[in-house]
């Protein structure tokens, strides 16, 4: 029977070697996801638009609907910021909507789990009482490492609408 040697793997240095491999591969690995897994959570986005024709300037008084899955109160957030703005809010349902309101305000709010759940984006849409056409639409969008909490994305919406509404009128 032919005779194995192992005086190579008994070498305590080449042991070493081969540990201090092992454990930088590991270290290096570990960093590489850690980055990769931090690539895609810092994105911050904020968007407004105004209907073309639109002057929201005349506009004082605003009818939050409330959306029926709401759990969270954005409804009465964005009829506060609204207030904090200087004009009058109102929250309830679709179907009460009064009629003399300049603007029905509807959103749409999308929350994510990242250790704490948190408001992704948020939605808002200045619309026509009377024909429920958009006059302006607001957008924020925070991911994680860029995370805002719900009132100040609120105010970020609306902020933009109406600075973006200042620009266009002038």
């Amino acid at each position: 029977m032919p005779t194995l040697h192992l005086s190579t793997a008994a070498d305590p240095s080449f042991l070493q070697g081969i540990v201090r491999m092992f454990r930088d591969g590991i270290r290096h690995a570990v960093w590489m996801v850690a980055l990769l897994s931090l690539c895609g959570c810092a994105v911050n986005r904020e968007t407004a638009d105004i209907t073309q024709g639109v002057d929201l300037s005349n506009v004082r008084s605003f009818y939050v609907v409330k959306l029926d899955a709401d759990e969270r109160g954005v409804d009465a957030l964005i009829a506060k910021q609204l207030v904090a703005m200087g004009f009058r809010a109102t929250v309830g349902a679709e179907s009460a909507k009064p009629g003399n309101v300049d603007a029905i305000v509807t959103y749409r709010d999308k929350w994510f789990w990242d250790i704490t759940m948190y408001m992704l984006e948020l939605d808002i849409t200045l619309r026509n009482p009377t024909s429920n056409f958009p006059m302006a639409v607001g957008n924020s969008f925070h991911t994680s490492l860029t995370r805002k909490a719900p009132e100040e994305m609120v105010k970020e919406v609306l902020t933009n609408i109406f600075n973006k509404s200042k620009k266009g009128s002038s």
